[in-house]
């Protein structure tokens, strides 16, 4: 998996592609979590995300609780057909925010 991340200000952005898996979530939990203390909105954009697991759906849970405890936001966008199926499925389309 590729993780691109740009930083402004109080806002990160996450580009993700290839796969979201158990061997990808820590990589993109280590390497997102270390940038989170003064962000306020963080933006995952997953156009090029092919799969995700359980193992990605842990990942940006706990992503999306520690945002909540610092009062910003955590929005997902550009979710394929394939990749919003799953988040649908498992019920992560009622619990984060995706456009």
């Amino acid at each position: 998996m590729n993780i691109e991340k740009k930083v402004e200000e109080n806002n990160l952005t996450v580009k993700l592609d290839g796969r979201l898996d158990i061997t990808t979530a820590p990589q993109l939990e280590a390497e997102v979590k270390g940038d989170l203390a003064d962000v306020q909105h963080l933006v995952f954009e997953i156009e090029g995300l092919q799969y995700i697991s359980s193992a990605g759906l842990r990942t940006l849970l706990s992503i999306h609780k520690i945002m909540n405890k610092q009062q910003g936001d955590m929005v997902i966008r550009g979710a394929s057909d394939d990749v919003m199926k799953i988040f649908d499925v498992t019920g992560f389309s009622h619990i984060l925010t995706l456009e």
